[in-house]
């Protein structure tokens, strides 16, 4: 009889669905059972997804056929605004099943701001102040005790893991924190838009959604949390024509540290961390560094401005940006080895 945990995967028709099925795959403690993608209901997931040819996996099926008293974890990547009463019904259906939510819909404490943000008021506000925050470097312990776990999204995963050490240190001027942000184009997922056609998005570079990003808030309630105070972030993301990656230019101000203090501290703070990596003086951070893989590299450099700082981080947005970050809290909430499953080394060239 097998040991291993039986996993669902909702919304697995979707780019960070089907990045957590390939590496769940592989995953020596888990054992996917449950397929969901109800455009797709009925359909073999290598018809939908190519690349898994090669594996024996259950047909999709629409979610509300899923028995799911009989899995252990569930990974969520459905569309922010559709997840809120799906997941209820999961957790009313299995009070004991483990929730990995990729989409946005747990991620911000306060009601408000979400429905500021998100346009509306949220749908299982009883389920939002249960959540914990996934950012797994900075909230360990509470996700091992959690069944309902809000994975970051990728902006707020590099943008923080970047920023936080340095606030919490008070190294920087939180209030004066500027962040450039460049993601590939999986990150608009895989619903058919023209922004995201090969002619349109191909060849030049976009920014979107400027000043008015929903990541922005998600950005600003971990720094704040970190500097003990409220703060605002200036964020810009610019779509980038390449399938995965992405990578965040931090501009910061000096609070009477110097830039060997910024990088020391960070190096502090990841010294036994296994997924996020320090780069050496004066090496560059590139997302080919990381293609496919669930590392983060973060490097520091002056500013030719005096008392600033650039900091600059990347990942792969599919794995450390969303699917691997998932699994890596799996791990957690199961005792797990941390790194189960996700060791892979980036791709490249």
């Amino acid at each position: 009889m097998s040991s291993k945990k039986k996993i669902g995967v909702l919304g697995a028709s979707g780019y960070t669905g089907a990045d957590a099925v390939r590496l769940l795959a592989r995953h020596p403690h888990a054992e996917i059972t449950t397929l969901t993608a109800n455009t797709h209901a009925g359909r073999a997931m290598e018809d939908v997804f190519p690349h898994f040819f090669m594996l024996d996996l259950p047909k999709l099926v629409e979610w509300e056929k899923v028995d799911w008293e009989q899995l252990d974890a569930v990974f969520c990547g459905l569309p922010h605004g559709t997840t809120q009463e799906i997941i209820a019904a999961v957790l009313k259906a299995n009070p004991a099943i483990k929730v990995l939510d990729m989409s946005a819909d747990f991620r911000l404490r306060d009601r408000e701001v979400y429905a500021k943000w998100y346009g509306h008021e949220h749908r299982a506000p009883e389920l939002q102040g249960e959540a914990v925050y996934g950012l797994t470097e900075f909230y360990r312990k509470k996700i091992a005790s959690s069944r309902l776990v809000a994975c970051p999204g990728c902006y707020p995963t590099a943008s923080l893991l970047a920023l936080v050490p340095l606030a919490k240190a008070k190294l920087i001027d939180v209030h004066d924190i500027l962040i450039d942000a460049k993601s590939g184009v999986t990150g608009a997922g895989r619903g058919l838009k023209q922004n995201t056609l090969f002619s349109e998005a191909g060849e030049g570079l976009s920014p979107y959604s400027v000043g008015t990003h929903r990541h922005a808030p998600e950005i600003e309630q971990e720094i704040g949390a970190a500097a003990g105070s409220a703060v605002t972030v200036n964020f810009t993301p610019h779509l980038i024509p390449m399938a995965r990656g992405e990578l965040c230019t931090c501009y910061v101000r000096l609070d009477g540290a110097s830039v060997d203090d910024l990088r020391d501290a960070l190096s502090n703070a990841y010294r036994n961390e296994p997924f996020v990596h320090v780069a050496k003086k004066g090496v560059m951070p590139q997302t080919q560094n990381v293609r496919g893989s669930n590392y983060v590299q973060i490097g520091v450099f002056p500013d030719r401005i005096k008392n600033r700082a650039i900091v600059i981080s990347v990942l792969d947005n599919l794995v450390k940006g969303s699917a691997g970050q998932a699994i890596q809290n799996m791990n957690l909430m199961f005792g797990f080895p941390e790194t189960a499953g996700l060791e892979q080394i980036a791709l490249f060239p």
